[in-house]
């Protein structure tokens, strides 16, 4: 499923241990090396201000109500895990970055991208046009294949950019679940499931 990547900002974390909401997700924590998002900062009242982060393997379940995990042990510092501390020190922002082709000319800056919630890889980036190319085309639209190269000054781009808007959005995603009660689910969702599980 393909959603906006500014449709999980504040996104809700529950916690299956706790029967309710512990945080919500704040930055993405993006791999520049593949543009896809590994983990989430997540906003929450923890101990001593501490940063905490939610590694979307840890996630068991994404639906309308928000990322579901088993409880907040799943939550980790930047610090736990190598691959987490290495790019959060990165300090990698896509949002605001500019981009510009090949020869050189500036397109504008991300806005936002679009998002696969199977796999979290950054699919497609939306370029807000400066004022001066406003007029033509407010936004672009571009998609993973035509970038050529990610520094620490620019994204840059083939010179043919594609100008479409994203042709998918999901505002409601969702994620398979294991084979479990989901607690946060209706009570006729919930008895829909048992029974599914009952006939395997």
């Amino acid at each position: 499923m393909i959603l906006l990547g500014s449709a999980l900002t504040n996104y809700p974390v529950m916690s299956l241990q706790m029967g309710g909401k512990v945080g919500s997700l704040a930055q993405p924590l993006v791999d520049p090396a593949t543009l896809t998002i590994v983990a989430y900062t997540v906003d929450g009242s923890f101990a001593n201000d501490t940063t905490m982060l939610l590694r979307l393997a840890d996630v068991r379940e994404m639906s309308e109500l928000g990322m579901i995990i088993d409880s907040v042990d799943e939550l980790i510092t930047p610090t736990d895990v190598i691959k987490i501390q290495r790019l959060y020190e990165l300090k990698f922002h896509l949002l605001g970055m500019p981009v510009q082709d090949k020869r050189g000319r500036r397109l504008g800056k991300i806005s936002d991208y679009t998002i696969e919630t199977g796999n979290f890889v950054i699919q497609q980036l939306i370029v807000r046009r400066s004022w001066l190319h406003r007029l033509n085309d407010a936004e672009l639209v571009i998609h993973r294949s035509q970038i050529i190269e990610i520094n620490n000054d620019a994204i840059i781009v083939q010179s043919q950019a594609e100008t479409k808007k994203p042709e998918q959005k999901a505002t409601q995603p969702a994620m398979s679940s294991g084979e479990y009660v989901n607690p946060f689910r209706k009570p006729s969702q919930a008895r829909e499931s048992i029974k599914s599980d009952e006939r395997r």
